[in-house]
């Protein structure tokens, strides 16, 4: 059971950087968009929507990676942390809802509860 911890772990800060890495491509085609836009104030409306897309996807992916790194050295905090984003992803379908399902099955598995106790 301890390699699905690690896949567990694994899963959540790859599907946190994916959402960075989402959230930074549509940062830039934003602001390109708004570049190549004649209007100055679309320019200026396209770069606030750009900056507030960066800072909410900032915002959502850091617990995740934050909770994937705690699992790997087996902290109570970051299960109780991964287990709460789980349930989150769960209405993020379709690869959220299978993260969500999958971490949570392996989170709430008594030999995986113990492993934590340490």
């Amino acid at each position: 059971m301890e390699k699905h911890i690690n896949v567990v772990a694994t899963l959540q800060i790859i599907y946190s950087i994916l959402g960075l890495i989402i959230a930074t491509a549509i940062f830039v085609l934003f602001h390109v968009i708004g570049n190549f836009a004649d209007d100055h104030e679309a320019e200026f409306v396209l770069s606030i929507i750009a900056n507030v897309i960066m800072i909410v996807a900032f915002i959502v992916s850091l617990p995740g990676i934050l909770a994937g790194i705690g699992l790997f050295k087996r902290k109570e905090w970051a299960r109780i942390l991964t287990l709460i984003i789980s349930v989150l992803n769960l209405f993020s379908f379709p690869i959220g809802t299978g993260i969500g399902v999958y971490s949570i099955w392996a989170l709430v598995q008594p030999e995986n509860v113990e492993a934590f106790k340490n």
